[in-house]
């Protein structure tokens, strides 16, 4: 099936460029030509069909900027009905564990696809077209698997594929409460017991065009330096994700009880590579940075989260300038908006440094499209290139928040929000309209309100 759009503006190349006719045939960019003239309608939010002098036949014109499909490459589906919930007292990231803990010790499969079908449409009605799901709740609230023993894989492969977006499904091992305790209460759902039943369970799995099985170790906390190269064995060729340093009490334990950061013990078993993501990687000595950097690993930075838990600022430009590449995540989504998570990496930076201009519009949005899909296994997707996934995400240029602004990708950084999302198509196919919102709004409140009851 052959689609065809006029992009009024649009990123392409690494710059805003006016008047792109693409071209999509079974759900990739097979021509993608700046200076179509299809005039400069006022920004609306549903498109509108108009003849292309250059295709000779009718496209869907897109008022406004079309970016790449957005990456969000950690996501905790689950977390999603503690919003709003969490912030009544001052607690800590311990005393929001438990509440978080609370919620998962209620989830089943049935209402965990209710719960996630409608989480995964709130990013896609943000802009993001691949996701990365951090997924420990694997089994029932007294550790006994289900029959099915990935029925919460399932449910959440199920969620997607309804949402419309791309799933990693980042299958994670998680055998300790904490640097060789085992697992109590609620934290019995997230364990195989060991690594090798860990790996059993997950080469059940398969992949689909729409879905890409990799691996996580939950934290040096929960999976201990013996049980490591069997994940990454399990992983090879995948990705492997890990939490790593988000916390200061955590490097400190670690370093109690191995003599190591965190990234030096991964290290010494072998997780760190190309296919790598360091998830948070805020409390970061130079040794640390530099053993990231020549992996040629990933930083996933979850600015709204690390926020949110008081967590810190990571190191990004250091980062950034070692080479380790950046992505983004919205972790607990105690904020689902994918412009605010790029835009803070400059704007904590500037927080902590007390200076401004620390990262180009260019590189932030680069986070965000390319280097975000890749870090998920998804090399064709993030660039409005022939070859490509077909992913587009249009913005209006007219909104409150974006008039005014120029229309270019400092636009997209700096001004916009998710809410001026009006247009979301991945691999050619139309999957959210700012018309979907209200409906969206229902569906999580039901959903989470079910969780609560």
């Amino acid at each position: 099936m052959t689609t065809s759009f006029l992009l009024e503006r649009a990123w392409v190349g690494g710059a805003v460029r006016d008047d792109v006719l693409v071209e999509i045939v079974d759900g990739r960019f097979s021509r993608v030509e700046p200076g179509g003239r299809v005039g400069h309608p006022a920004a609306d939010a549903s498109p509108f069909r108009r003849r292309s002098p250059r295709s000779g036949g009718e496209a869907d014109t897109l008022p406004g900027l079309t970016l790449p499909g957005l990456a969000n490459t950690h996501s905790h589906a689950f977390h999603r009905a503690l919003r709003g919930r969490t912030q009544r007292e001052r607690g800590t990231f311990w005393t929001w564990r438990e509440q978080m803990y609370a919620v998962a010790e209620r989830l089943d499969p049935d209402s965990y696809h209710r719960l996630a079908t409608a989480v995964f449409r709130e990013m896609v009605a943000a802009g993001m077209t691949s996701v990365g799901e951090f997924h420990y709740l694997h089994h029932q609230p007294d550790g006994t698997p289900y029959d099915d023993p990935n029925a919460m894989s399932h449910a959440l492969v199920a969620s997607a594929r309804e949402a419309g977006i791309r799933l990693t499904l980042l299958d994670t091992c998680y055998l300790s409460s904490g640097f060789g305790e085992p697992p109590a209460g609620v934290q019995r759902r997230f364990s195989d017991g060991d690594a090798d039943r860990w790996r059993e369970r997950v080469e059940r799995l398969s992949d689909g065009d729409d879905l890409k099985h990799g691996a996580a170790i939950h934290s040096v906390r929960a999976v201990p330096p013996e049980a490591m190269p069997t994940v990454v064995d399990g992983a090879r060729g995948r990705p492997l994700h890990a939490h790593v340093s988000e916390q200061v009490a955590e490097n400190a334990a670690c370093v109690a009880a191995y003599a190591r950061t965190p990234v030096e013990l991964l290290a010494d078993h072998d997780v760190l590579g190309p296919l790598t993501t360091a998830v948070h990687a805020t409390h970061l000595t130079d040794d640390d940075v530099r053993l990231l950097a020549e992996a040629q690993a990933y930083a996933g930075f979850c600015p709204t989260t690390e926020r949110d838990l008081g967590d810190g600022i990571g190191p990004g430009r250091r980062l950034h300038e070692a080479g380790v590449r950046l992505t983004l995540g919205s972790d607990s989504h105690a904020v689902v908006d994918p412009f605010e998570e790029l835009r803070a990496l400059e704007l904590d930076e500037r927080l902590a440094r007390q200076q401004r201009g620390h990262w180009t519009a260019g590189e932030l949005l680069t986070a965000a499209t390319t280097d975000g899909h890749r870090s998920l296994g998804w090399d064709d997707a993030g660039e409005i290139a022939v070859g490509r996934r077909a992913d587009l995400v249009t913005l209006d240029t007219a909104s409150p928040r974006t008039a005014g602004t120029g229309a270019d990708e400092h636009t997209a950084v700096f001004a916009a929000t998710a809410a001026d999302v009006t247009h979301v198509v991945v691999e050619g196919r139309v999957v959210a309209t700012a018309d979907d919102r209200d409906d969206l709004g229902r569906d999580l409140d039901d959903a989470i309100r079910s969780v609560h009851a």
